[in-house]
């Protein structure tokens, strides 16, 4: 039984620290330490100042210490590499003044060619670092956005405990075109998942509409068909709006489900991957019908939107997804197997599933992901609570 949070197990919506691994963490950029540079410098040009010793080329050799700070520039702080450029700028001047070359205006000229150069190093840092700071702070607001937008796992209802997975494909964006969310309503749990045509922040704001609409009818209205209607009618409102300001209309494909306190459960599946049931050996999709349009394009077709029943018993384990999961492809361009994955799973508790979905497909796809990924993995309570 896990109905509790795990407060030791780490939470897959929440904002991943290895997500600043490029850009350092509360707007600052990653640094080197003082004694490391000095050190760096201290020892290339003891190096160059013997080797010009031994071949009797001291002043040949000092030049080459410009690129220290240009090295330095592309991890360092501004002030280090600042530092750096006045050792070498001084080291080459020394060096020339003591034994110039041939003439005066050679002398001179790799004296300014190594200002010159060097400063240029040093705004070439303070460009890095400026950058680094403003990835730095769209990943914290982005982040903000996410946690207003996306609840963190696991989530529980009268009927289901939910844990699930979320990695958007646009690291620097926190937040992509997967969308989930479980609803504790007066009819029973209620549960989404969807995906925004498109990816990272472009596709927020359909994805908010079909989320708030969400969460508004599924405390409000009896049936999944009338939620779904009201989804509908959100894209396309959202597609109207951003019809008048240049944006592209998008579409959305989503599975909605409804689980009672029988061992039934409903969904209406519009356009999206089919859930798939792990319980007492059995695995595999559990629907039969083909998926209707998605989300925005109901007015193209005449087909009205259809709820179909299926088997949930106490203790069994829903798996849905996104087309992140089984549009995942390896190096040499094969889909990930889910459903032949899903029948290895039987004796996987639920708990670690994403876990060990997580695993393959970085295996799969050689760490080399293209689309968002969304996973929520669903398990019935054995017995009714409130949530």
């Amino acid at each position: 039984m896990h109905d509790s949070k795990d407060p030791a197990r780490p939470d897959p919506a929440a904002p991943d620290p290895a997500a600043n691994r490029h850009g350092g963490g509360g707007g600052q950029p990653v640094s080197v330490s003082w004694r490391f540079v000095l050190l760096g410098l201290a020892g290339v040009t003891l190096a160059l100042t013997v080797t010009g010793i031994v071949i009797e080329r001291v002043p040949g050799l000092s030049p080459f210490l410009v690129v220290l700070p240009a090295l330095l520039a592309g991890w360092g702080s501004a002030r280090q590499t600042l530092a750096a450029s006045v050792w070498v700028t001084l080291v080459v001047a020394g060096s020339l003044v003591y034994s110039p070359l041939d003439s005066i205006g050679d002398t001179l000229s790799v004296i300014v060619f190594a200002i010159l150069f060097n400063g240029i190093s040093v705004l070439r840092a303070e460009q890095r670092i400026h950058r680094e700071r403003e990835i730095a702070r769209l990943r914290s607001a982005a982040a903000a956005l996410q946690r207003q937008i996306l609840r963190p796992f696991p989530l529980m209802t009268g009927q289901l405990v939910v844990h699930g997975l979320y990695e958007p494909v646009e690291e620097d964006s926190r937040v992509g075109g997967d969308i989930y969310e479980v609803v504790d309503s007066p009819y029973g749990s209620r549960v989404f998942i969807g995906d925004v045509q498109g990816k990272g922040l472009a596709a927020i704001g359909a994805a908010y509409a079909v989320l708030s609409a969400f969460r508004e009818s599924a405390l409000a209205e009896p049936t999944l068909t009338s939620i779904v209607d009201r989804l509908e009618q959100a894209v396309l409102w959202h597609n109207s709006f951003a019809a008048q300001v240049g944006d592209r209309e998008r579409f959305v494909t989503a599975l909605v489900l409804g689980v009672g306190p029988g061992s039934e459960a409903q969904a209406v599946n519009c356009g999206h991957v089919p859930p798939y049931l792990l319980h007492d050996g059995r695995t595999g999709p559990v629907l039969r019908r083909e998926p209707g349009v998605p989300l925005g394009l109901g007015p193209l077709t005449q087909e009205p939107r259809t709820v179909e029943w299926f088997d949930f018993p106490e203790g069994a384990t829903l798996l849905l997804c996104t087309d992140g999961v089984t549009e995942a492809r390896d190096p040499e361009g094969a889909f990930y197997p889910l459903e032949e994955r899903v029948g290895a799973w039987r004796d996987v508790r639920p708990l670690e599933v994403t876990t060990t979905l997580r695993r393959e497909l970085e295996e799969h796809t050689r760490g080399s992901a293209t689309d968002d990924r969304a996973v929520l993995v669903l398990r019935r309570r054995t017995t009714a609570g409130p949530a």
